[in-house]
């Protein structure tokens, strides 16, 4: 089974403008994630999908692959969709630019979900909360799913709702894993009612009536979307190093 993964790289930004070449412990953010990617046993190839110039000659100068996509499209999930349909890899990977931890641990399990499942559709990360203050905080995607990792709901409200003490709470974090003709059929859906309340994407395959695996993983994410994280971030490479954990 063959695997792409696709990197899309938006240069505008709201909150961090150019984010895909903000520095980060002194390599643009871009490369960071591409170089973390190739590392990853079950991925054959990787491409880059910007819109910009200017992050297509740091990709290229990295020895890269780019795809330069249309500026209109409006998510990375389009320019994933975009790329995919002039390819012919099993399976396709967004990796998302604003992770820049992300490793061989966080992707290689995904793509052997699909693997072993020849009925599975999509699989996502699952990582446990660990730090309270993110079970309300809306940023942070919560998820619930059954005994056999299948997914019930996503949400930005705390989900299960803590009416008592002890509980546990997952949330979703880094890349999904897509069998190519699923990908483009769900990139031709319209947006569903849950979806567009959440503004969540994974609730359009959920209200669809389809599957989405939850893969468990250890270790947690940072991302890239303001300042404080790229200093959040450079402390953790100063002290756990490039590779930790990957």
């Amino acid at each position: 089974m063959s695997t792409l993964a696709v990197i899309p790289a938006r240069y505008a930004s709201t909150r961090l403008p150019g984010k895909p070449l903000v520095p980060v412990a002194g390599v643009p953010l871009v490369v960071r994630v591409l170089q973390n990617v190739r590392r990853c046993r079950r991925v054959d190839t990787v491409v880059v999908a910007t819109d910009s110039s200017e992050v297509r000659q740091v990709v290229e100068a990295e020895g890269g692959l780019v795809e330069m996509t249309p500026p209109e499209l409006p998510s990375g999930g389009d320019r994933v969709a975009w790329v995919a349909r002039s390819r012919s890899e099993d399976v396709v990977l967004n990796i998302q630019v604003d992770d820049p931890l992300v490793g061989p641990d966080m992707v290689d399990p995904l793509v052997a979900a699909l693997e072993e499942d020849p009925v599975l559709d999509l699989a996502v990360l699952a990582k446990r909360i660990e730090r309270m203050e993110e079970v309300p905080d809306p940023h942070i995607v919560k998820m619930v799913f059954d005994g056999q990792g299948r997914a019930l709901y996503f949400s930005r409200s705390p989900i299960p709702y803590p009416r008592n003490t002890g509980g546990v709470w997952f949330k979703h974090i880094g890349p999904y894993a897509y069998r190519r003709k699923f990908l483009l059929e769900f990139a031709s859906w319209e947006p569903t009612p849950l979806e567009r309340t959440e503004s969540l994407e994974m609730l359009r395959v959920l209200e669809r009536g389809h599957s989405i695996r939850c893969v468990p993983v250890e270790r947690d994410t940072i991302e890239i979307d303001t300042p404080e994280d790229v200093k959040a971030c450079e402390r953790y490479l100063a002290e756990k190093g490039a590779f930790h954990g990957a």
